[in-house]
């Protein structure tokens, strides 16, 4: 194993196994306190004195790097006076043995989706993600394009995450690393309080101690599997396919509840579109379309994903009551000519028009078809109570939508 670099102090046991890894991909973390940043700015220091190495650290937002105590801070308290700084690129330069040919330690952020064009031209050995729990998917798989090396480098291609359990990545990180990583060569490094003895641990805990139960286990325990739970669904539930029958019984219902985010702060609802089939009792979630967006944007989104369905799949749409509902139902209904297309008031509570759907769930009767919604899903059905201001419960509607839709008397079309 190669030591890392200019480390002011001895690495804990477990971040020395995190730093023993060979593997593409690693993921470090659990518990609040147990040395993750440290054994991200480490690993990434590893190669260091190699000419042409170049690492990257990233954390969602530049602000998050900078504040007192956070990794920009801790990695200038280690390397100020042992490399230089360039405030202009947010780097470390290092000298090596060929003086024409630097390393580089570079700090950045991927606040948002579209960040990640900050990096198209660049190429790193090492691309560090702490907090990792807080990026998107698409965020993580995107910068593994980023990383490459010249032919006959030595230099191993490395990404590496540390993370607490939470936050808006928490279940693709803990399906990635935690579930499949075994399967997939994609070590889990667990870390509590107890492996870092450079923490002072009674006062943290008694810190960790005024948080609610949920959020106190994710951090003091590292629980990646203590969630809030709406009790109407569960996750066993579902069996996740690689495929559906070919004749089946198809239809897509949207559920318009949404406005655009125009601030981040923002939390509004989403529109949703979500396409289901049967086929001999049992039922198949096969997509989800989720997104906030202008009247305009969704208009071009239900218009294309008809389109990409196809004429066999009936397009249903929950209508709003009133005067209103009818004329937005008219409209789409113009925009949509060569469809099944149809609106539908929605009678009964929420929950109400959701039990048939879970009944058939809990039956082991609904399977969903693998794709990159399902996380998402599974977390609002497990969090859905039916009750008002209990959270985002727009595929839900969807699902209830679309089943009611395919248990109607009388629907018996079939596509193959």
């Amino acid at each position: 194993m190669r030591a890392p670099l200019h480390c002011p102090h001895t690495p804990t046991h477990k971040q020395l196994l995190f730093l023993g890894l060979n593997t593409e991909e690693a993921f470090y973390g659990g518990a609040a306190g147990g040395g993750k940043s440290d054994a991200i700015l480490m690993a990434a220091l590893q190669y260091v004195d190699v000419p042409g190495y170049a690492a990257l650290i990233l954390r969602c937002t530049y602000k998050s790097l900078t504040l007192p105590g956070a990794l920009l801070d801790r990695a200038k308290q280690w390397l100020m006076g042992k490399a230089k700084w360039s405030a202009e690129t947010s780097s470390f330069i290092f000298q090596t043995s060929d003086p024409a040919n630097p390393a580089r330690l570079v700090f950045g952020y991927l606040e948002h989706d579209r960040d990640v064009e900050q990096y198209q031209s660049a190429e790193f050995q090492f691309v560090g993600f702490d907090e990792l729990t807080q990026f998107s998917n698409y965020r993580y798989r995107y910068m593994h394009s980023r990383t490459r090396r010249l032919e006959g480098s030595n230099i191993p291609i490395r990404i590496r995450g540390a993370s607490n359990p939470g936050s808006i990545g928490h279940e693709w990180v803990k399906q990635r690393f935690i579930i499949e990583g075994k399967q997939y060569n994609r070590p889990f490094i667990p870390a509590k309080l107890d492996d870092n003895p450079h923490l002072d641990r009674a006062t943290y805990v008694k810190s960790l101690n005024n948080l609610d139960p949920i959020t106190r286990e994710r951090l003091l325990n590292g629980d990646w599997d203590v969630r809030k739970a709406g009790g109407m669904f569960k996750r066993e539930w579902f069996e996740i396919v690689d495929a559906v029958p070919a004749l089946r019984t198809v239809v897509r219902c949207w559920d318009m509840a949404a406005s655009e985010q125009k601030k981040k702060s923002d939390d509004p609802d989403f529109t949703v579109g979500l396409k289901m089939s049967v086929a001999d009792g049992i039922y198949y979630v096969e997509d989800v379309r989720r997104v906030r967006a202008t009247s305009f944007a969704t208009d071009k989104l239900i218009k294309q994903t008809a389109a990409l369905d196809g004429q066999h799949v009936t397009i249903r749409e929950e209508q709003e009551p009133g005067s209103a509902g009818k004329s937005v139902i008219n409209s789409r209904r113009t925009m949509l000519a060569g469809y099944m297309y149809k609106g539908v008031l929605a009678t009964g509570s929420k929950a109400v028009r959701a039990g048939p759907f879970a009944t058939q769930a809990e039956a082991g009767n609904v399977k969903l078809l693998k794709g990159t919604w399902i996380n998402e899903f599974l977390d609002e059905l497990e969090l859905f109570t039916g009750e008002d201001g209990g959270g985002h419960d727009d595929q839900v509607d969807g699902a209830s939508g679309a089943f009611d839709e395919l248990t109607a008397p009388g629907r018996s079309f079939m596509v193959g």
